[in-house]
């Protein structure tokens, strides 16, 4: 089941970061929820339906999307509105100086050079991962070419968002999590569900808790062709020095998950030691 998508602007920062309600800049924070209700579902938004997902009035939405408009962030037909090129400034600047993409690039690199296999690296966004690095496009292979281009299609451009409950990425910084934040993460999808991309998606969440437990146990996690059909992925903590979690790396392949993403899995652990002196 897919849970309607809603975002208070009350509730948009993180909790690590708490401030005080005088500090907290309303009209700001509304904004980023009206830029942050378009998505690939929902391309285009009236001001009905941004206030609906932004979780405000739609006299204040309607204004917000005026206002970003005005500034070049959104365009319009006098209707609806959608997302200007603008935009990526914000996307361009995190990867072009943000330490984490930096730091991890050279090693997709050099991943890339001794494997066909497709890696990218992936930190997580609420209910979403979010790839922050991946390794070049090029395939050493030339069989099977129609599901090697899907693989490539699968969220391997940077920026790409993809659904955490039904990716490798996503299961292993979910198991980061201490156990009371998981379960506070968990708890609203025990009456909801989780969305199905395939028929392959866990979609009932107790289940992605013991598949989540068993992600804390093994140290990686396998999946395969829960997001899509035909791709089988791998994906290991990456860790600070501190041994805290702070991405995931991943390798997603065309070959089944027993002969195909697992059998790099050495690849995948030598990579994640090598970059922890530098996160």
């Amino acid at each position: 089941m897919t849970k309607s998508r809603k975002t208070s602007s009350t509730n948009l920062l993180p909790a690590a970061f708490p401030i005080a309600k005088a500090d907290m800049i309303e009209g700001m924070a509304k904004g980023m929820a009206v830029l942050e209700a378009f998505d690939p579902q929902r391309q285009r938004l009236n001001a009905t339906l941004a206030a609906e997902r932004a979780g405000i009035t739609r006299a204040s939405a309607r204004r917000h999307l005026l206002t970003l408009t005005h500034l070049g962030y959104l365009e319009t037909d006098g209707g609806y509105f959608w997302l200007a090129a603008k935009v990526l400034r914000f996307s361009g600047s995190y990867l072009a100086t943000a330490r984490l993409p930096r730091a991890v690039q050279p090693t997709l690199n050099r991943l890339a050079a001794q494997s066909p296999a497709s890696f990218s690296v992936a930190v997580l966004d609420g209910d979403e991962v979010v790839i922050i690095g991946r390794s070049g496009m090029e395939w050493k292979s030339i069989e099977s070419k129609s599901v090697q281009a899907r693989v490539l299609a699968y969220g391997l451009h940077l920026g790409a968002r993809l659904p955490a409950h039904a990716t490798s990425t996503g299961r292993v910084l979910l198991a980061a999590k201490g156990k009371g934040d998981f379960n506070a993460w968990l708890k609203p999808r025990l009456a909801t569900g989780l969305a199905r991309l395939t028929v392959h998606t866990t979609t009932d969440a107790r289940t992605l808790k013991a598949l989540v437990e068993k992600v804390r146990t093994d140290d990686y996690c396998q999946a395969s062709e829960e997001h899509e059909l035909g791709v089988h992925a791998l994906a290991v903590p990456l860790r600070d020095m501190q041994g805290h979690t702070v991405a995931a790396l991943n390798v997603v392949s065309a070959s089944p998950v027993d002969v195909g993403p697992l059998s790099l899995l050495p690849l995948l652990l030598d990579a994640a030691r090598e970059l922890r002196p530098l996160l």
